[in-house]
């Protein structure tokens, strides 16, 4: 049954996927899609809470409309767990949502963010230039941010090292949100262990369990750059993000080699 918030008889939805941007969850869209008692748009990304949240809750309604009653409606935009201000909006919204985080080893995910920009054509600089300008950068990004309306194009795309501090997100949604209503789960394990990890996603949404009908869909993978990273930039990162994989082991049993 469907718990998702009602607003003016409003269909919204009832989990949603936060994080992290290059950590599977295209994967997890792809994955969930197949289940009969899930419902997601064909547009993987609404960013409702992040670039839309002007538009109002009958716009975000607007994607559901084709879900059936059974269904359970889900929404996975992974700039949702580095957005300042999408917490709040969320639990304001869908207090009793239940939200599906995906870590990726810290480091390779900055770099995968990296040259994913480059591949867009979104970064224009070297990655240790890049790296470096991050700071500066995202400068100002926070109020920016804050009203409905607004943005801040490198706080969404050019935040390589920023995004991989998870320990600096994740309080945000852990005081806003009961423990079980949160699952966060390690990317590596969804790609290594999708059997296990798809047992848990669907206890976790209350769903009728079935197994992995297919090989796991690999989506939106990158081509390879960072193999071609200097060791150097690699050891930079590695002691940038060492709080975070300290606070990832010490407070939710998460490890990285």
């Amino acid at each position: 049954m469907s718990f998702a918030a009602a607003t003016d008889g409003l269909r919204l939805p009832d989990f949603l996927g936060l994080g992290v941007q290059k950590g599977g969850t295209t994967t997890l869209h792809l994955l969930l899609a197949e289940h009969p008692e899930v419902f997601l748009p064909e547009q993987k990304e609404v960013h409702y809470f992040s670039l839309h949240y002007a538009q109002g809750p009958a716009w975000y309604a607007s994607h559901y409309e084709a879900a059936a009653a059974a269904q359970q409606c889900g929404d996975i935009t992974p700039y949702y767990l580095f957005h300042p201000e999408a917490p709040a909006r969320i639990q304001a919204l869908l207090p009793q949502a239940r939200l599906i985080v995906l870590l990726r080893d810290p480091v390779q995910r900055s770099l995968s963010q990296l040259f994913h920009s480059r591949r867009l054509g979104l970064e224009p600089l070297e990655p240790e230039a890049a790296i470096a300008a991050e700071p500066q950068r995202l400068a100002g990004a926070g109020a920016a941010l804050a009203p409905a309306a607004g943005r801040h194009g490198s706080h969404q795309e050019h935040s390589y090292v920023s995004r991989s501090r998870y320990e600096r997100q994740l309080p945000a949604w852990q005081a806003l949100f009961a423990p079980q209503q949160l699952l966060i789960l390690r990317s590596e394990d969804l790609f290594e262990h999708p059997a296990s990890v798809w047992d848990q996603l669907q206890h976790f949404l209350g769903l009728t369990p079935l197994p992995l009908g297919r090989a796991l869909p690999r989506a939106n993978a990158g081509e390879g750059e960072a193999g071609s990273v200097s060791e150097a930039l690699r050891a930079h990162l590695r002691q940038e993000l060492a709080p975070t994989y300290a606070a990832m082991a010490a407070d939710y049993g998460l490890h990285w080699p």
